[in-house]
């Protein structure tokens, strides 16, 4: 399925409906009296985040969204009935903004969360209100109150609590598939992930994190090179990196790790002071094991103290889970204080 991340659309909430003036026939009431009923009321436009939903895709080529309009009020005091809200269903994580101004309008972070996000129009009031002492007569009602048009921007931007990144094959896509449920495109060549991806990784008594598999990183992606910077955007929510390191495809680990932490520090600066680990990948392959105690050295000399796996044979993969895990849920308690 395709992966869609940004939309634009117009929503408009219903028009509310005429009020009615009529009068019935009854003797002795001069003209009958008035009986005339209210309009109806302009349905809604509600938001609500769907935890089913992972893309923005319906929305590609949908350019409207409209809710009910109230019906008009009618004789015999009979009110218009109101029109049908409309519900709008959007992928957790989903920002709203201005389509013009770029405002944010709203923050859809919680699973099943629902605003009312455009009001409906009121009813008019039918010519039965207005009678009084002085006034028993009155043909006067009031037409129903304009709905509210807006045209606005979702963004999505994935709610994981960690973040996988790395360059184009570092490992990123079969990690994910050994930890967790989810069934990325893997193969040996740069790019095979075109969309993220999110697993939901299990570590003991029922504890659980979500991982995002962001698409590979190059040199230059804050400035728009690679895919990268189409996705940089899904790390914004994360908890915790982990920058994967593949040590022998014949480029210095310690440089790729420090022009990854370059590229987030040029996208968003806060991404910077982000929680992070180093995970050297594919330690099966000889040439890594036989070199990770000198790129631990190395790593270690700049302050970083690595983790090494090898997601193709499961090897410290257990480990990896479980020290995510517990990192995960100190940040998320210090996110509490």
């Amino acid at each position: 399925m395709r992966f869609v991340d940004e939309a634009e659309i117009i929503l408009t909430s219903g028009r509310g409906g005429r009020g009615c003036s009529s009068f019935r026939r009854e003797k002795y009431v001069a003209k009958g009296g008035p009986n005339g009923g209210d309009g109806g009321h302009g349905g809604a436009i509600i938001l609500r985040a769907d935890h089913t939903l992972g893309s923005l895709l319906d929305f590609r080529h949908q350019k409207e969204i409209r809710a009910q309009k109230g019906e008009s009020g009618m004789g015999s005091n009979k009110h218009g009935k109101n029109g049908a809200s409309v519900t709008v269903h959007l992928p957790v994580g989903t920002l709203v903004r201005d389509a013009g101004t770029d405002e944010l309008l709203a923050d859809l972070v919680s699973e099943d969360e629902g605003i009312v996000f455009l009001k409906g129009g009121l009813g008019g009031r039918g010519n039965a209100r207005f009678a009084n002492a002085t006034n028993r007569t009155p043909t006067f009602c009031q037409p129903g109150e304009e709905g509210e048009t807006l045209r606005v921007r979702f963004e999505l931007k994935m709610m994981a609590d960690v973040g996988l990144l790395g360059f184009p094959n570092a490992g990123k896509s079969t990690l994910i598939s050994r930890i967790s449920a989810a069934t990325p495109k893997i193969a040996d060549y740069p790019f095979t992930t075109l969309v993220p991806n999110l697993g939901v990784v299990s570590w003991g008594d029922d504890r659980t994190f979500v991982v995002a598999d962001i698409p590979g990183l190059i040199e230059g992606a804050s400035d728009g090179a690679g895919l990268g910077i189409q996705f940089l955007k899904h790390v914004e929510r994360t908890r915790l990196l982990l920058h994967l390191v593949d040590p022998v495809d014949g480029r210095d680990p310690v440089e790729k790790y420090q022009v990854l932490r370059s590229e987030l520090t040029k996208f968003d600066a806060d991404l910077a002071k982000r929680t992070e680990r180093v995970v050297v990948t594919k330690m099966d392959v000889t040439e890594a094991r036989e070199d990770f105690e000198d790129v631990c050295r190395r790593f270690k000399e700049i302050g970083i103290e690595p983790w090494g796996i090898s997601a193709a044979t499961g090897d410290g993969i257990n480990e990896l889970v479980r020290r995510t895990g517990k990192l995960v849920q100190a940040l998320r308690e210090e996110e509490d204080q």
